[in-house]
């Protein structure tokens, strides 16, 4: 298979449709210097010298395909603060159209990291679940956003946001189209009838137990994928690469970071290259090949990152 055979045009990823829900998250960077330790306690004293934000969570997925060209939509939760006033922002900037509800009764999710000497020091979280009468009216907005999308995906951090999960799922389906899922958990039952999920390889282990060979994990996941009735399940393995288990079988994909820096996101990346690959009609098999090099570039950059159609293919 040449380059040429699966490389979707600019046009054909322009078309993809994508309605992108889950878990919202803002990301923070402190960058500085580190030079000394603390009189007070044991600890290094990071002298702030820089700071970014960046979107984290399902509204990282959405960044990946809109930096691909995807028509990308996005739903979640955030709060009515300043953190979720700066998800929008940055929303608006990717071309992202943002359907995104504000509960006043809660902060918007925040991860802030210290970076010091190019090393994460420290992670500070910020996090609340949604309500109950936002998430209702969530539901109502992605049943009504649904026919203008031909691809879902479902960008589960165990939030809060994705609790009617199997309803997304049941409803997306009934209208035919292709639901992908990062599940998140010690329970996928709530994704069943997904198309295709795309667990990690602690994610599975936690869920079908250990495994010894090859053969071994081929049976417990093709296993999970029959009991899910789903179309494929796509393990994302590091350094091991990804494995594909469809019904038609298995094939495997080695990993393609020539350096690994950071692993923030980088299911992110897989997942939202994966979406926009199929939502222009690229053949199952050689869009996980796409996400797959994809995910190789990305954990080459530090912190939540996307890539970019030239980097995957060169225009």
């Amino acid at each position: 298979m040449t380059p040429s055979e699966h490389v979707p045009a600019p046009a054909a990823l322009h078309s993809a449709r994508l309605l992108i829900a889950g878990d919202i998250m803002l990301d923070r960077y402190w960058f500085g210097e580190v030079s000394r330790i603390s009189p007070e306690a044991p600890v290094p004293v990071v002298r702030v010298q820089r700071r970014e934000e960046r979107l984290g969570g399902a509204a990282n997925v959405a960044r990946n395909a809109s930096a691909l060209g995807a028509q990308t939509g996005l739903m979640g939760v955030v709060g009515e603060d300043e953190a979720g006033a700066a998800v929008e922002r940055m929303l608006k900037e990717t071309g992202t159209a943002s359907y995104l509800n504000h509960d006043t009764a809660i902060s918007t999710i925040i991860k802030l990291r210290v970076i010091g000497r190019q090393q994460q020091l420290l992670r500070i979280d910020f996090e609340e679940a949604p309500s109950d009468i936002v998430l209702r009216d969530k539901l109502s907005k992605f049943n009504a956003l649904l026919p203008e999308y031909d691809i879902v995906v479902l960008s589960d951090y165990a939030k809060g946001a994705l609790v009617n999960v199997a309803a997304m799922i049941k409803a997306a389906r009934s209208l035919g189209k292709k639901v992908l899922v990062d599940p998140k958990g010690d329970d996928f039952s709530p994704y069943a009838g997904a198309s295709l999920l795309t667990p990690n390889r602690a994610e599975l282990q936690h869920i079908v137990g250990s495994w010894k060979t090859e053969e071994q994990l081929t049976v417990k996941a093709q296993n999970l994928r029959a009991e899910l009735a789903l179309e494929a399940l796509l393990v994302t393995r590091s350094e091991e690469g990804m494995t594909l288990y469809t019904a038609g079988g298995v094939r495997h994909f080695p990993a393609m970071a020539r350096e690994v820096y950071d692993v923030s996101g980088a299911g992110d990346t897989v997942i939202a290259t994966l979406a926009s690959m199929l939502g222009a009609k690229v053949p199952l098999e050689d869009a996980v090949e796409i996400a797959n090099r994809a995910g190789g570039i990305v954990v080459g950059k530090l912190g939540t990152a996307t890539v970019t159609r030239e980097e995957l293919f060169g225009f």
